[in-house]
């Protein structure tokens, strides 16, 4: 096997567009072919494949229930490559067969994957643990789920935390353009602190919670105003609610919105982020800007994105599905932070730059495929 260049094979389940930027800078640094899968059982936004560098194929997913076979996949085992990246989730049914013949060879395989939340069941967990035993090395997204897995038995020295990130420099050429407007105060005709949620509007986000919690700060000594941005997928019909509590003038909802100058805007100038169900990258998306995130604590059921938020620090956490917990969560850090805006950005913007962009993902592999 080369040491200086390994030829590196990237069999992924789908190309989410949020992963274009380190597929791309990955293309680009290392001697790395893609092929990645053509649909999964739920609708997700693509990039456009054949704008990746060292993109090879497009493979069919073919699904049995929630298993799914990547049509062509076995053949790339025969091919001249010295790494397998796979997906790292044994849903996966032609990665199980790939794992198994690279075991005969010389061949190394390695999985970039969620690892281990806290709520898999016996037989769940037992599927999971036999599949990661069969890589090489894994690519974690966090510590948290590095450490879950380490008490489960797999090697720590095997694992890297790999973070996640999104398209981090033109992120970052944007932060530096920001500042302060009265873009808030026009619209809501207060100065009131804004909190903003950006993402899908979704059942189980529960931003009925949020809005309910704003009534509540409304109602007693912190007004806040709150901007929705997002597309309602699954006709929540948050309007409603709103409604039944009187809040349309301390509520805009904005809507879907993808232009990062945009939104770089809507996050700098509001005092928080408040993802009421997981955060994932939302979190990211908002710290890059310099906005703190507030999101629940039940781990198990969180994103790992939920990592880069150090209470009193990037943001904080409440009691899940508690709209007590949340107002207070909420109050308390406009009580506590709200006059060190410019110290709690910085504090964001380190977060980032440390760990949650491409180039801190690039590191990971260079010392993962060695």
């Amino acid at each position: 096997m080369s040491q200086t260049k390994p030829h590196i094979c990237c069999i992924i389940n789908i190309g989410p567009h949020y992963d274009f930027p380190i597929y791309d800078l990955m293309g680009k640094t290392f001697d790395c072919d893609f092929y990645l899968g053509d649909r999964l059982e739920y609708n997700i936004k693509t990039f456009d494949y054949h704008q990746l560098t060292g993109f090879q194929k497009t493979l069919h997913n073919s699904y049995f229930s929630k298993f799914y076979w990547q049509k062509g996949a076995m053949k790339l085992l025969f091919k001249k490559y010295d790494y397998y990246i796979l997906t790292g989730e044994p849903f996966c049914l032609s990665n199980w067969l790939i794992l198994l013949l690279a075991k005969l060879s010389s061949k190394k395989t390695v999985a970039w994957t969620h690892g281990w939340y806290g709520r898999e069941g016996k037989i769940k967990g037992m599927i999971k643990l036999c599949f990661f035993r069969l890589f090489d090395k894994l690519l974690v997204y966090n510590e948290y789920a590095i450490n879950l897995l380490t008490q489960q038995g797999i090697n720590k020295q095997n694992m890297f935390c790999i973070a996640n990130s999104l398209d981090s420099d033109h992120i970052k050429s944007l932060r530096e353009q920001q500042h302060n407007t009265e873009l808030y105060q026009s619209h809501f005709g207060n100065p009131h602190p804004v909190i903003i949620y950006c993402g899908r509007i979704q059942r189980r986000k529960r931003l009925d919670i949020l809005i309910e919690s704003v009534k509540k700060l409304n109602d007693s000594s912190t007004p806040v105003n709150l901007i929705l941005v997002g597309k309602d997928d699954e006709h929540v019909n948050l309007e409603q609610l709103v409604q039944k509590l009187n809040l349309q003038k301390q509520i805009w909802f904005y809507g879907p919105c993808y232009d990062d100058a945009v939104l770089g805007q809507l996050f700098y100038q509001a005092s928080l982020c408040v993802s009421p169900g997981n955060v994932g990258l939302t979190a990211i998306h908002a710290l890059s800007f310099g906005c703190p995130v507030i999101t629940h604590n039940d781990f198990p059921y969180q994103m790992p994105e939920f990592e880069a938020i150090r209470p009193g620090i990037t943001g904080d956490f409440f009691n899940r599905d508690n709209v007590e917990s949340l107002t207070t969560t909420i109050q308390n850090w406009l009580k506590n932070h709200e006059n060190d805006r410019e110290i709690i950005r910085q504090h964001a913007y380190d977060e980032i730059d440390h760990k949650w962009n491409t180039h801190y993902q690039i590191d990971v592999l260079r010392k993962v495929l060695t």
